[in-house]
């Protein structure tokens, strides 16, 4: 496993991430395909045994129980708190990045995930609502107390992220060092706006998705899994836009028969050709890992990866959210 600093910090992580959604008890109204705590163990248990040391969780993952069961998880298996790193997130909740909201919730994080500190603790959307000067200001509140490490924040139109970074610069409040952004080879909106400004402040990249739901790990459109029959969310992204998405998905399935390794080390490999630090990874089975974290070494020429990318088409906006949402889980 290779590592790599996160932004301007001295948090070391894998070059991929463990995406814990897929750990939590199911629910009727979020996630019917999630692995109970047994399963959620024995595949964190696995990520590191492979040298992955970066997990990824929310608050609102199967209502709180995904950061239970990685904290549990971690208890169990005898993991010093100084050999992972822990990021989860504040926004699908009630007052959404309200001061009262933001210290509420990362108490409950911290209760959850059973550690004194969060190592990297991200703003899951943009509030519309809230001034981005409570936001900032509470956030470095919690990194002056110790209980947060670093700051991170997640799918945004580049405006309002670049608002945020110079809000922070301007009274001296801590900055943010990630962005957690919707991309993959079948959505690269942000290659606009908001990766350029990542880029301009050494924000470390970390997407969400990076196979697309899973579409870029196997031909065709459906997989028959749990997941792609229940996952409302996935459908939303990525249907709309089939008919390109399939362009790219084959040439994804060419490159990885031409080289004998799978679509995914193809897909997340791009990832790393692209400059980002470390594609956040959900699974459901031990290999997923395993195909993980060979994309790390496998290095995508420059030919191959514009071949990739050829076909794409531009598409419209998923991630970012236009107002908050009505309804919070």
């Amino acid at each position: 496993m290779k590592y790599t600093k996160l932004g301007n910090t001295d948090i070391e992580v894998s070059r991929i991430c463990v995406g814990c959604m897929s750990f939590g008890q199911p629910f009727e109204d979020f996630l019917l395909w999630t692995l109970d705590q047994k399963k959620s163990q024995e595949m964190i248990s696995h990520a590191l045994d492979l040298g992955v040391n970066f997990f990824d969780t929310a608050n609102s993952y199967a209502h709180g129980t995904s950061e239970e069961y990685v904290g549990k998880s971690l208890k169990n298996l005898g993991i010093p708190r100084d050999k992972v790193v822990l990021a989860t997130k504040v926004y699908f909740n009630e007052g959404f990045l309200s001061r009262k909201a933001i210290l509420r919730e990362v108490e409950g994080s911290l209760r959850r995930l059973d550690t004194d500190y969060i190592d990297l603790y991200q703003i899951h959307r943009y509030d519309f609502d809230t001034p981005i000067e409570e936001t900032m200001e509470t956030l470095d509140s919690l990194v002056k107390a110790g209980k947060v490490r670093a700051i991170g924040a997640s799918a945004m139109y580049g405006y309002q992220f670049h608002n945020m970074q110079v809000c922070a610069e301007k009274n001296g409040w801590t900055k943010f060092e990630t962005m957690q952004d919707h991309y993959n080879l079948l959505y690269r909106e942000d290659e606009h706006e908001l990766i350029p400004i990542c880029e301009q402040y050494g924000v470390s990249r970390i997407p969400y998705s990076p196979l697309a739901g899973g579409h870029l790990s196997h031909t065709g459109w459906e997989s028959g899994t749990m997941r792609s029959k229940t996952d409302m969310t996935i459908r939303g992204k990525y249907d709309h836009a089939m008919e390109n998405d399939l362009e790219i998905i084959a040439r994804v399935d060419e490159l990885a028969k031409r080289y004998g390794v799978s679509m995914s080390e193809i897909a997340l490999s791009w990832h790393i050709k692209r400059g980002v630090a470390a594609p956040i990874v959900g699974a459901s089975k031990m290999h997923h890992f395993d195909e993980a974290v060979k994309a790390v070494d496998f290095n995508l020429s420059d030919a191959d990866a514009a071949y990739l990318e050829e076909p794409y088409r531009p598409h419209t906006i998923v991630g970012a959210l236009k107002e908050n949402l009505a309804e919070v889980f």
